[in-house]
């Protein structure tokens, strides 16, 4: 079992250790896992078509993602506000209009192509056996360009070592993020394993919906997909709301997006202090998605 998730995590591993100084290659591999991002999902799409009694899963799709979503939810807002109580960050209103709209079509157009790929392999009916081995390839070299991506990303292990309130954040996240994938698996009467992976997507939709697509199928991929996708919205809600008041709460329901897509609004409503703690929170959660999801699928 162990064998199958080092195949998968090798190229990840591979991919980290490669130091990239040149800013149009990492330019480059950004564009090119967005697109293998958008093919990889248009591919999760085509898989869904393919699903036997396609109604009766959309239905499970659906009940399995707001199961998680409501389980994990509810956990992370139990802990994060105790450390806005014991551990208070102090933050600065920022008066930049916020990309708000642009940031949601983004994810809109996410899910089009999931359902492009859905329709596709709907109206076309073609034989779609070719789309497991296809997506699994096109894994590899993602987790390649994202394992680059990382070590790339401008944070050394000092300032993350040194950065205590991104690494109590991140912390909070995964301690309270797992027993929600347990209760939720407990409801659903699905194995605990099955829970744990799910919840440890932290926000990553893409690569955490790819990852439990490829390990645990369609449905559940579909479902991974879509709660960490809700989440992530409810963040760009959430965050301009909240921040001022309760910055951990804020910073830590955004999950490893904290890096990069929903930084521009912690920036912009928190000030320039919460840039180093999200950066850094954000970093141990996306580094830890796959490592979680790869090991809790493969006992």
């Amino acid at each position: 079992m162990f064998s199958g998730m080092l195949f998968i995590f090798l190229p990840l591993i591979i991919g980290y250790f490669i130091p990239v100084k040149n800013a149009s290659v990492l330019d480059f591999i950004h564009a090119q896992t967005s697109r293998l991002v958008l093919v990889i999902l248009t591919l999760m799409g085509l898989s869904l078509a393919g699903l036997d009694n396609l109604g009766e899963n959309l239905s499970q799709i659906l009940l399995y993602t707001f199961t998680f979503f409501i389980c994990i939810s509810a956990c992370n807002a139990l802990a994060l506000p105790l450390l806005d109580k014991y551990y208070p960050l102090e933050t600065q209103h920022g008066h930049q209009q916020l990309p708000k709209v642009k940031m949601l079509l983004e994810s809109a157009k996410l899910i089009l192509v999931v359902a492009a790929g859905l329709g596709v392999g709907l109206l076309l009916n073609i034989d779609l056996s070719w789309v497991d081995q296809a997506s699994e390839i096109i894994l590899l070299l993602l987790l390649f360009f994202i394992g680059i991506q990382l070590r790339n990303s401008g944070m050394t292990l000092r300032q993350i070592l040194l950065n205590k309130q991104g690494i109590m954040i991140a912390l909070t996240i995964i301690a309270t993020s797992l027993p929600g994938g347990l209760i939720a698996a407990w409801l659903l009467d699905i194995p605990v394993t099955h829970g744990l992976a799910m919840a440890s997507g932290f926000g990553w939709y893409s690569l955490a919906g790819i990852l439990i697509g490829d390990g645990l199928g369609p449905v559940f991929g579909g479902a991974s997909f879509l709660n960490e996708l809700l989440r992530e919205l409810i963040a760009l809600t959430l965050i301009p709301a909240v921040i001022a008041r309760y910055p951990n709460t804020a910073i830590g329901y955004a999950g490893a997006t904290a890096m990069d897509f929903t930084l521009p609004v912690i920036q912009n409503c928190g000030g320039i202090r919460c840039v180093p703690i999200a950066i850094v929170s954000g970093f141990i959660l996306s580094l830890l998605v796959p490592v979680l999801i790869l090991f809790f699928l493969s006992l």
